[in-house]
């Protein structure tokens, strides 16, 4: 098995986030109703949140996993807030291929904004199969699988306070595989 490569440590996601959230201050003087894509943005959303230095609120939705074949996803819990004439961020743990962001935006697009943009931590723009417009990228990284801040492997990893490449084939061995060297004891 590789080890964990370590793409970015606490520090640098700190600091990332602290230049996210003056970005996005600076973008929205009024204000901005943050929309998290749940399971994995929410590690990030809550960081951003502290890290802006104007109001903010916070909303979230839940979309399916791809159905098999198809590059499909559905929403499974939509917004609680109308979006009609607000500034709208969406705020993403990770963008890689692309597809899920715009199918997100998509949905949103039609409940007429006043604006809408994307944010992510992760920018993995090497696998993207959609040319995505994100307003706001804290970091990019290559192919790599990566773990941590939000993002996971079979729901394990996202609490970790730095970014890993993570050794894929041996994850699909053993989900556990990175615990014992990423969770010391």
């Amino acid at each position: 098995m590789v080890a964990a490569k370590v793409l970015a440590d606490a520090e640098a996601l700190g600091g990332a986030v602290s230049r996210l959230g003056a970005e996005v201050s600076a973008a929205y003087p009024g204000g901005v109703l943050m929309v998290a894509v749940l399971k994995g943005s929410v590690w990030f959303v809550a960081d951003l949140m502290r890290a802006v230095t104007v109001p903010a609120e916070v909303d979230f939705l839940a979309i399916s996993a791809y159905s098999e074949g198809t590059g499909r996803v559905r929403i499974v819990k939509d917004l609680d807030t109308d979006i009609c004439g607000r500034d709208v961020l969406l705020v993403e743990d990770i963008v890689d291929t692309g597809l899920t962001v715009t199918y997100v935006l998509g949905e949103l697009r039609q409940r007429q904004p006043a604006s809408l943009e994307a944010c992510t931590l992760i920018d993995k723009s090497a696998r993207r199969l959609v040319p995505i417009p994100l307003r706001f990228v804290g970091f990019a990284v290559g192919d790599a699988f990566v773990l941590g801040a939000g993002t996971d492997y079979a729901g394990r990893y996202r609490n970790l306070r730095q970014v890993v490449a993570g050794d894929l084939d041996a994850l699909r061995e053993d989900p556990d595989a990175h615990v014992a060297e990423l969770y010391p004891l």
